[in-house]
């Protein structure tokens, strides 16, 4: 968080809305008191969401509605309209970093799920809605005393494409169907939480985007946002140059997503620019969510992104354009105050109509209505029995238990030396500085945890005779003084755990990596334990990046090795659970973990495709053409599984308006079909079903993925693309089977290099492990 920023926050905590210092929940604040003001059009419920809306617009003063135009809206008392902090986080959890939430009062801690990435690596689409709907009804709860808003900007869908990237532990990962996935059902949870479980399956094409929200959840950073702080790049300054044929496939599927399938009532525009014009004042970007996509909600820019185009990024001359080309391009409310500050001069000289305002406003009241905020005393509306008896509940903290179960990742286990036997350990050593730490294991965007549990405790519930020692005095390792300590306790004990990897010293909003290694001396740490146990060790990684730890990977002395990223509160028992053997890992990398000459790539090289010309190896599974660590996808099971395609077509005729397109640029006779010229795409849409056997000795959860390979038929034409997933649990010497809808025009199709997106037609290879079925798409 930039100091500017920080001291926004700092302001605004002083008279936020949700401030429990100053609310008590007995004086919760809400208009259309019936004993008050109810006259009033908006108060009348029978009216609709836009009518109503357009009443509170229509009685608003210039200045009234100039004070609405901050994440800190100012209070309209001849209206009978309180104050509203639009600025609440619940990332993977309610988080501190907003003023809107406060845990001063009679909640005090908050349920504290992993951080996004690992959740992602559990490929399990209903546990995403879950932890949704469950922070969902936690904001709710807080809300009703007076300690939380109900507008909370998360998730963050921006693709992990660098692996130095410090925010990348936020995002679902790099695949754009992943991302995509997630943020539907986020959205969908947090949104209605379980009061409408029905709404995670199918579309929703009925709704008219207005319908009631128990939370509103905001898709951000919009868009091609991946950079804090790279060289002479700052997030507040950068260009993001980005292809047509990137952006369309890559970049923005996953907020296409959110606003069509996950229904999102909130977008936020991030700090850069994109192709030379800043994200809040690109018009192309905000008003085509709202003319294509169809979004219904409010877009919000990033805190003090408003500012940055001007006083950063130098796009206009004066403050007062700033503002004018931010309103024009469809952004409607600043993080921040610098339109609180300029805004009436724009409006002065002509460069801002009222109009522009009153549309902005018309989008912001609407949410705000639709969340309930105009019924009246909402504590005695449909969310109103919400309390602190619904926070911290058993059953959110085992949710948080199980998403930690499922996320980590078992990447090395060389001889099937886990799981360890229980019964027959005398003794363990914990070597790591994060192995008695809970803070640290949390990730950023955190907030008060319910019941934290670090691994040195988890541990402690499965071994008697435990020796601790940190080795390193924190995570970067700068100094080997406390290695003789650990070399000592590893010595003599029966097994031995190092706890090592990255926190947040080496990544968070802000702060990227230079390095893909592990910090300081940890890896010289690890060695040297490894040469001096009596068996071979264990190695934990903690963190959101990839790490090349190709030292630990082929080293016979590391006989395991376990990826826990940040596991949030419930993280150190379910690491115990895996390595002790009563959970069996199923998680699955979301992102590829390159090795450290990866570093050699600019970072601020948006291009998604490899081009060997200029020694470029491309990103993310999709187009990297170099080595790899550990690849998109992997992770391993204490069992083994075996695959049976039960059913697929085999070929896929498409009816439309087919104009002979072929790309000249590569063969002449090889063609595609554009998507827009499709007939009747979900027609085309058809299930892969398969049978997944359980072929060793533990009962386990195994991700199913899908691939296709693309003819190649367009220039870029991605590697490998991952069509769908689906996470079944077999049962030890048994089958299951399972189904993955695949819809071509969405999942078979690319963009071509200019932004078209196609079905190529011809041979399509889909693949299922080490299986492959040639689907042929044909035109009629």
């Amino acid at each position: 968080m930039s100091n500017l920023r920080k001291s926004i926050l700092f302001f605004f905590i002083l008279f936020q809305f949700c401030n429990i210092n100053s609310i008590s929940s007995s004086e919760l604040q809400f208009p259309c008191n019936p004993s008050l003001n109810s006259p009033y059009p908006f108060c009348n419920k029978s009216l609709s969401v836009t009518v109503r809306a357009q009443s509170i617009v229509s009685l608003l003063t210039l200045e009234e509605k100039i004070q609405q135009l901050s994440n800190n809206a100012s209070a309209i008392p001849r209206l009978g309209i309180p104050s509203y902090e639009w600025w609440s986080e619940g990332l993977h959890g309610i988080a501190t970093n907003g003023p809107g939430v406060s845990f001063v009062g009679p909640i005090s801690s908050a349920t504290t799920f992993p951080q996004v990435l690992v959740t992602a690596a559990s490929f399990n689409r209903t546990l995403w809605y879950l932890i949704g709907s469950a922070i969902g009804v936690e904001a709710r709860a807080m809300f009703n005393v007076g300690q939380c808003g109900l507008t909370i900007w998360a998730p963050n869908i921006n693709i992990f494409r660098d692996p130095r990237w410090g925010r990348g532990q936020e995002t679902p990962g790099e695949d754009p169907m992943v991302v995509s996935a997630y943020s539907i059902e986020f959205v969908r949870g947090l949104q209605s939480g379980n009061w409408r479980r029905e709404r995670e399956i199918g579309p929703m094409e009925e709704d008219d985007g207005m319908e009631s929200l128990m939370v509103s959840a905001c898709c951000k950073h919009l868009t091609a946002y991946d950079l804090e702080k790279w060289k002479n790049f700052t997030r507040y300054t950068f260009n993001s140059v980005v292809t047509e044929q990137d952006l369309v496939d890559t970049y923005q599927p996953p907020f296409r997503s959110c606003v069509q399938q996950g229904k999102a009532s909130c977008l936020m525009c991030s700090y850069n620019a994109v192709n030379g014009v800043p994200a809040c004042a690109k018009p192309e970007l905000l008003q085509k969510a709202r003319t294509d996509w169809g979004f219904k909600g409010y877009i919000t820019s990033d805190c003090d992104a408003v500012a940055t185009v001007f006083e950063y990024q130098n796009y206009t001359n004066n403050r007062e354009d700033a503002i004018a080309d931010v309103l024009k391009a469809g952004m409607d409310i600043n993080c921040g105050t610098f339109m609180l500050r300029n805004t009436k001069s724009a409006v002065d000289q002509r460069k801002v109509k009222e109009e522009e305002i009153d549309r902005a406003l018309l989008n912001l009241f609407s949410v705000r209505i639709r969340l309930g905020l105009f019924d009246g005393d909402p504590r005695e509306g449909k969310f109103g029995e919400l309390g602190a008896q619904n926070v911290c509940t058993e059953q959110h903290k085992t949710l948080a238990l199980e998403a930690a179960r499922q996320g980590i990742v078992l990447l090395k286990n060389e001889n099937r030396f886990l799981p360890l036997n229980k019964n027959a350990i005398s003794s363990l050593a914990v070597i790591g500085p994060l192995a008695n730490n809970v803070s640290n294991l949390l990730g950023d965007y955190v907030g008060v945890p319910c019941s934290p549990m670090s691994p040195l405790e988890g541990f402690q519930e499965y071994v008697e005779t435990i020796f601790f020692a940190s080795g390193c005095l924190d995570v970067s390792c700068a100094s080997d003084d406390g290695f003789d300590e650990a070399i000592l306790i590893a010595k003599k004990a029966d097994f031995v755990i190092v706890v090592a990897g990255l926190d947040l010293s080496q990544e968070h909003e802000d702060l990227d990596r230079v390095s893909l290694v592990l910090p300081g001396k940890q890896m010289t740490l690890i060695s040297s334990l490894a040469s001096v146990s009596k068996k071979p060790i264990i190695l934990v990684l903690t963190g959101g990046g990839p790490l090349d730890i190709s030292f630990a990977k082929k080293d016979s002395r590391i006989a395991s090795i376990l990826w826990i990223g940040y596991p949030g509160e419930s993280g150190g028992k379910a690491l115990a659970e895996v390595i002790f053997g009563d959970i069996n890992p199923g998680g699955r990398l979301p992102v590829t973990w390159y090795p450290q000459s990866f570093t050699n790539v600019p970072m601020n090289d948006m291009h998604m495709r490899a081009d060997p010309s200029r020694g470029y190896p491309g990103r993310t599974y999709r187009f990297y053409t170099g080595d790899r660590v550990y690849g998109f996808g992997q992770g391993l099971s204490y069992t083994s599984f075996k695959y049976k395609l039960l059913s697929a077509p085999q070929k896929l005729s498409l009816l439309g308006n087919f104009k002979a397109k072929s790309s000249k640029k590569i063969v002449s006779h090889v063609s595609y079909m554009e998507v827009e010229d499709v007939e009747s795409c979900d027609l085309l849409r058809f299930y892969v079903k398969l049978s997944v056997t359980n072929i060793g000795e533990f009962d386990g959860s195994h991700v199913v993925m899908l691939f296709s390979e693309f003819p190649k038929v367009l220039r870029g034409s991605p590697q490998r693309q991952l069509i769908g997933f689906e996470r079944l649990h077999v049962k030890r010497q048994q089958a299951a089977e399972g189904s993955i809808l695949v819809d071509p025009c969405n999942h078979i199709s690319m963009a071509d290099e200019y932004g078209k997106r196609v079905i190529p037609l011809g041979d399509h290879i889909i693949s299922l492990g080490d299986l492959e079925h040639v689907l042929s798409i044909q035109v009629l």
